[in-house]
């Protein structure tokens, strides 16, 4: 409580960046609240598909796709609902009541979405504290023409402070598919779960090293975040799966380096 923070935004903010956010409802934002809100948000736009992101101190604590809003947030909250209570939650797409009634359940800190239904507004209006963001989505880009971070919505650089100088470089903003991977092992992945292998590599980049996720089935089933050892990373990630009565046979895991 002693120390003091200020928001800076750009003078020309990127279409769809949290700076552009409209609080609906809710306290004022906090510093923590707006870094945690932005690595929910900029994980939860990098997803196709209705996705849901949980995000506790800075680290996705569950990640799902699913068939609505509704799916996607009760898988991502099966993944570790511990973490998830007083965390940030972002969907990628329009929050409806049915979905808005599954995360009043729990405590939130701050919801992110494109866009509510006017019942799913309803629903918080009961919760004045909860802090309720819209945020547009940047409008889908031509594949065969090429553009920058910023007309995607993305960050283009990333930056900290260090002792008398900044750090900078271009965030990793590289994406994947299946035509890039390459498989050297004698038995072929399915087509489940190559989806999975990329579902979990995306998450992976959002979570901080040492990072091991293990997913199934468009969700995650245990992350293992933030240790100097990456064993430890592992052993978090499954003791949270086991936590969480979730099993982690035929699952895929990804790691932030080498295994």
């Amino acid at each position: 409580p002693h120390q003091e923070a200020a928001f800076y935004r750009d003078l020309y903010p990127a279409p769809g960046s949290l700076v552009t956010a409209q609080q609906l409802q809710g306290k004022e934002l906090s510093y923590n609240n707006i870094a945690d809100a932005d690595a929910a948000w900029e994980a939860v736009k990098s997803f196709n598909g209705n996705a849901c992101v949980i995000v506790k101190h800075a680290n996705p604590c569950g990640v799902a796709v699913g068939k609505d809003a509704l799916d996607a947030y009760s898988k991502a909250f099966q993944t570790d609902p511990s973490s998830a209570f007083g965390g940030i939650i972002a969907f990628n797409t329009t929050l409806d009541k049915a979905a808005a009634e599954a995360v009043s359940k729990q405590f939130v800190e701050v919801l992110i979405a494109p866009d509510f239904t006017a019942d799913a507004l309803a629903v918080f209006a009961a919760k004045a504290n909860v802090r309720v963001l819209k945020i547009d989505l940047p409008k889908a880009v031509d594949s065969n023409i090429k553009t920058s971070a910023w007309q995607q919505g993305r960050n283009s650089h990333d930056i900290k402070r260090v002792g008398s100088g900044i750090l900078i470089q271009t965030a990793d903003n590289h994406e994947i598919s299946q035509s890039d991977l390459k498989v050297v092992s004698k038995k072929q992945p399915t087509a489940q779960q190559l989806a999975d292998m990329l579902f979990a590599w995306n998450v992976a980049k959002y979570v901080k090293s040492n990072a091991i996720v293990f997913c199934g089935n468009g969700m995650t089933l245990g992350v293992g975040a933030g240790q100097m050892s990456r064993v430890d990373s592992t052993k978090i990630a499954a003791i949270k799966a086991q936590n969480a009565g979730l099993t982690l046979k035929d699952s895929v895991v990804a790691s932030d380096a080498f295994f």
